[in-house]
């Protein structure tokens, strides 16, 4: 991921809202949710969600796909991946120390000590 990117995923994330969408999505899992679920489950208007929607799509950080006469809507984790990675990537500049608390969550969101997922 480059800068551009990021920054774009980081403006589309700084909005209530939407990182409360991405948030579904990503307890949602591969499966993913109708437009509908989400805006019920995110308590906001079909038309509101519509545009939020399309705010995270553009940089990658949900995905979509029609199923029937429903849009589907899943997180995109190698997106969010990759955003994790940017923002980590220079981190711990020979101290890995900084880095230990980060390295502690697993790829699905649990702490390996604990086993309680983190969301």
């Amino acid at each position: 991921m480059d800068e551009r990117q990021a920054l774009m995923s980081f403006a589309a994330l700084s909005q209530e809202t939407r990182l409360h969408i991405v948030r579904i999505l990503v307890v949602a899992g591969p499966g993913g949710m109708a437009a509908g679920a989400v805006a019920e489950k995110a308590k906001v208007s079909p038309s509101n969600v519509s545009f939020h929607l399309k705010e995270l799509e553009r940089p990658g950080l949900i995905n979509q796909r029609r199923d029937a006469r429903s849009m589907i809507y899943t997180a995109n984790y190698d997106g969010l991946g990759a955003l994790i990675r940017f923002l980590m990537e220079d981190c711990c500049a020979g101290h890995p120390e900084i880095c230990a608390p980060a390295a502690g969550v697993a790829a699905c969101g649990m702490p390996a000590a604990e086993g309680k997922r983190v969301v």
